[in-house]
């Protein structure tokens, strides 16, 4: 079976995030008030091939301790759907 397979990245609480704090000070500037809590991560999307969705799962959970993520200071989230097959 083939899954689509979405994974967001994002930094630990406790983590400092340079990138969303100077999107949070810039927004008050810009019209945008009462906007807090910004925080900057990444999509990483990608389909992935595996006998059933538990299966598909492991190998994304493998994949992201091992080469997507830096476990120690980020965390990540797994989205996975299958991918209908379609008739010729």
């Amino acid at each position: 079976m083939t899954f689509d397979v979405v994974v967001h990245v994002s930094l630990r609480p406790g983590i400092a995030d340079p990138q969303g704090a100077t999107i949070e000070r810039a927004l008050p500037a810009l019209g945008f008030e009462g906007v807090s809590g910004v925080g900057v991560g990444k999509a990483i999307s990608f389909r992935v091939e595996a006998l059933d969705e538990p299966s598909a799962r492991s190998l994304v959970e493998d994949l992201c301790q091992r080469f997507l993520t830096n476990p120690v200071i980020e965390d990540s989230e797994i989205a996975i759907s299958s991918v209908a097959a379609t008739g010729a």
